[in-house]
């Protein structure tokens, strides 16, 4: 038996290898919702009986050629396969539902098993990232999925799983205290203020409702998925799992020397792993032991009554108005503080919202060189925010000496300013 198991070994490694040409396409489409999706089953020519697999997107717009090169990996071992064009209908950067991705794979496995050469009772789903949330999902819905495979798939959150990959991002920059904390409690908005969809999808009543096999494959140096939290939790919560981890592997399985760069082909022995974890799942449930990861993950904290995402775009506006108001008022002594505080106040705020932006889209690396755990623009922001508070010190006293609404309004601008500085993180370390 042994001796057969490792001649299977043998063929499923080799054919892997196999050139395309012995990989063979067929267009399919399927519904949802009212959404016609469109995809490939990549098969080998002239098979029956073959064990299915629907490939189910990571996050963010992906089309079914994202996924051929594995589709005709996993092919050229027996196993038909199909990919698909992901939705665009209601999904998008802050929109998408997590149910109806389930749905979109269930109708990509009821079209596979009805395909020809296909076993319809060896039909399972596969799950990138995102996908290891969706394709547990759509397995906990119906029978007719017969297995589950999930890369670099969460135990935690999504919330909680964002604010992990982000820190990682911003420390391997080189960036530390005040500059990370404004983009935890800018993900914390970003929560609270309802745009960031499904941030608190609990995997883990899934998992446990699960009675299909399951593959959960990781990379050791995953900096995207917590991975050693991950295996922990799917150890935990399935009831017959297989669970292993490639140490030079990051999030989707590509070679990496630290989790952030992509060295040509997938790890050693993934695509062998999952063809012949197909093909046999074993009754014996197995793990390896979990990844070391640098530091824990942690829960998003809801948001207390004055952090809420309205009372701060309302200060933010009342920041605009009470510093915009004085930059025309005489000059003079008396008015020297005003236009300074006018002047700090606004490049102040203007200057938070650009560099928010440009750490939103660019995960930091678009805010120049990093000094003592700050991006010079941050460091310089941090100075001009010192000015502001020392200028609204020189107002209150020129205020004190010339009452007069011009300025009293930049005065009120400045003393709002404070605590909204030190909140998000400008007047700290």
């Amino acid at each position: 038996m042994r001796r057969g198991a490792l001649l299977a070994g043998v063929i499923l490694a080799v054919t892997a290898l196999a050139p395309p040409a012995s990989a063979a396409d067929g267009e399919v489409t399927f519904t949802n919702g009212g959404v016609t999706l469109h995809g490939t089953v990549v098969a080998p020519p002239g098979g029956t009986k073959l064990p299915g697999l629907v490939m189910v997107h990571g996050s963010g717009a992906h089309s079914r050629d994202d996924y051929r090169d594995q589709a005709e990996a996993f092919a050229r071992q027996g196993i038909a396969t199909l990919i698909y064009d992901k939705r665009t209908d209601g999904y998008s950067q802050f929109e998408r539902s997590y149910s109806t991705l389930a749905d979109d794979a269930l109708a990509a496995v009821e079209t596979l098993r009805k395909h020809p050469g296909v076993d319809p009772a060896r039909v399972g789903v596969w799950g990138l990232s995102e996908g290891g949330w969706v394709a547990p999902l759509a397995a906990s819905r119906s029978s007719d999925v017969a297995f589950v495979v999930t890369l670099g798939a969460n135990g935690v959150e999504p919330s909680r799983q964002q604010a992990w990959a982000v820190e990682n991002q911003l420390r391997r920059l080189g960036m530390a205290g005040s500059i990370v904390g404004m983009g935890s409690t800018m993900l914390r908005q970003l929560v609270g203020g309802g745009v960031f969809p499904e941030a608190h999808h609990d995997p883990v009543p899934v998992l446990k409702s699960l009675r299909q096999p399951v593959l959960g494959i990781w990379g050791a140096k995953d900096i995207l998925t917590p991975p050693g939290e991950a295996v922990r939790i799917f150890r935990e919560s399935l009831a017959h799992h297989t669970l292993r981890v490639f140490p030079d592997a990051q999030h989707q399985l590509r070679r990496t020397t630290d989790g952030f760069d992509k060295l040509p082909g997938y790890a050693p022995g993934y695509l062998e792993l999952v063809g012949s974890w197909v093909h046999d799942p074993p009754g014996a449930s197995t793990a390896d032991a979990s990844p070391v990861q640098d530091r824990p993950s942690t829960a998003v904290a809801p948001l207390a009554w004055y952090e809420s995402t309205w009372l701060q775009l309302a200060v933010l506006a009342f920041l605009l108005v009470a510093f915009a108001w004085y930059p025309l008022f005489r000059r003079g002594p008396v008015a020297r503080a005003g236009r300074w505080l006018a002047a700090t106040g606004l490049l102040g705020v203007l200057g938070f919202l650009v560099i928010d932006v440009v750490l939103q889209l660019t995960m930091g690396k678009g805010l120049g060189p990093v000094v003592a755990g700050r991006p010079l623009p941050w460091l310089a922001l941090q100075l001009v925010s010192l000015g502001a508070v020392a200028a609204t010190i020189g107002t209150a006293v020129a205020w004190w000496r010339n009452r007069g609404l011009r300025l009293g309004v930049p005065l009120a601008g400045g003393v709002v300013f404070v605590p909204w500085a030190i909140y998000w993180g400008l007047l700290g370390i």
